[in-house]
């Protein structure tokens, strides 16, 4: 595999070198250009100099009597190869004895008799290295007669172009082994928080939610160090949680077992008046049906957990369950003495809907609204419809709950912190049906005030 420092360098090391190696070609180009074009601007002045020395003292005579009684001339304005050529293109004098050229390379010739400046780049045969030949008419009066042409050797000139390229080549070459070594820093400036980062998740993966990724930037790989540190944290704040549950479960579960237990072994050794059969037997049945709702919303608990619930929809009466609801807690309320008043809109209209579930929530709310009511209380259970909602309310005037604990109610596994605090699934139960139904449960409380719980439900229709 592959790591992602080298790659990081590779990416570094070819971004460098395909950028040193573009600046090298256009400053060495640059510096060919600029050497070329000093040569031509020297030859040029030198030949226009010898040209116009030509037109002012030497154009009565013809070319052929200035090439034998002036030749110097020509060559003493110039340290080039100097050659004067008639208008048939045949050299009539050269400082250096050439007598032919190639017709070819008579382009600066030709534009020379046009009467323009002429250049031309090439290799001769009497030098290894190419030359430039600049070539400019000779005039007399308004005629061309002939054409004057400096070539010079570029030996001179690529020698300075070669040592200034060798000086950019080795600058380059160091700019690179330079910048390999910064690549090589800033990859592991980059890796070093990673590896960090990874072995953190390692020691979490095997269980060690108490170890903390260090943060150094604030970056894209500081924000994975936050989720990760954001992790183990919410993952230790849910094993507590379960811990806590288990505990409290254990603790549920235990009472009554043991009051079951207990009156068994009682009745077994025998019992004095019949009376004392039917307490003993009332108590047994009582911490049964409460066994039963704990094993129940454990199993309702785990079916949502693992997405397995579904809601047993069909058309149903809210007005019949408000009043089987009613009818089903009002000896509750009667026992405890709390004052019970339940109220709804006449004409309810009927809803697409799991009518058990729903009678779930109401009473495992409701259940809570008792329990931390005390008596001479108040339980108010009303119901109206609206924008095409059924907003069902639940205030009572109990113990309240503190702005810190409200917003974890219906958290899973969250129990409260009075004595009264059950195993804390019942909510989180409520909220998911409530969500199933595509729906929203909301709680409002003021710390020994009371609370109010708000469900609201959509009507729906059979599809």
């Amino acid at each position: 595999m592959k790591s992602i420092k080298k790659r990081l360098v590779g990416y570094f090391m070819f971004i460098i070198i395909i950028t040193v190696v573009v600046l090298e070609i256009f400053l060495i180009n640059n510096v060919r250009h600029n050497y070329y074009k000093n040569l031509e601007n020297n030859l040029y002045n030198q030949i226009k100099m010898s040209s116009n020395l030509y037109y002012q003292y030497f154009s009565d005579a013809t070319l052929h009597e200035n090439v034998l009684n002036n030749v110097d001339t020509f060559w003493r304005q110039t340290s080039a190869q100097v050659q004067i050529i008639d208008l048939n293109g045949n050299i009539i004098m050269d400082s250096i004895g050439v007598t032919s050229f190639d017709s070819k390379k008579m382009d600066d010739v030709n534009k020379a008799l046009n009467d323009e400046m002429g250049k031309w780049i090439g290799s001769v045969d009497y030098d290894t290295e190419q030359v430039m030949a600049i070539s400019y008419p000779l005039k007399s009066g308004e005629s061309i007669v002939g054409v004057l042409r400096f070539i010079s050797s570029l030996r001179e000139v690529n020698n300075d172009i070669s040592q200034i390229s060798t000086v950019f080549l080795w600058s380059g070459l160091v700019v690179v082994i330079i910048s390999g070594f910064l690549s090589i820093f800033l990859a592991n400036s980059i890796i070093g928080p990673v590896k960090e980062v990874t072995a953190a998740a390692k020691k979490m993966a095997l269980g060690d939610f108490k170890t903390r990724s260090s943060k150094r930037h604030d970056d894209e790989i500081g924000k994975l160090s936050d989720t990760l540190n954001y992790m183990a944290t919410e993952i230790l704040k849910r094993e507590q949680l379960k811990t806590d549950f288990i505990s409290s479960v254990s603790h549920e579960l235990r009472t009554p077992l043991t009051s079951i237990k207990g009156w068994a072994i009682t009745l077994k050794q025998g019992y004095e008046t019949k009376e004392l059969l039917m307490d003993g037997l009332d108590i047994i049945e009582n911490e049964s049906d409460r066994l039963t709702l704990m094993v129940e919303e454990l199993l309702d608990f785990s079916k949502f957990v693992s997405g397995k619930i579904a809601l047993e929809r069909q058309i149903i009466d809210i007005t019949r369950i408000i009043e089987h609801i009613r009818k089903q807690l009002t000896p509750r309320a009667l026992r405890d003495q709390i004052d019970f008043k339940v109220t709804y809109e006449d004409s309810l209209p009927k809803t697409y809907s799991d009518g058990n579930r729903l009678k779930q929530v109401f009473i495992n709310i409701l259940d809570n609204a008792f329990t931390f009511t005390p008596s001479g209380g108040q339980v108010i259970f009303s119901t109206r419809y609206e924008n095409s909602s059924f907003i069902f309310s639940i205030q009572d005037t109990g113990c309240g709950i503190s702005e810190e604990d409200l917003p974890k109610v219906k958290e899973k596994f969250y129990k409260g912190k009075t004595s009264k605090s059950k195993n804390g699934i019942g909510l989180s139960i409520c909220d998911e049906i409530v969500s199933l139904m595509n729906g929203g449960l909301e709680i409002k409380s003021q710390l020994n005030k009371g609370t109010e719980v708000i469900v609201t439900i959509p009507l729906e229709e059979r599809e």
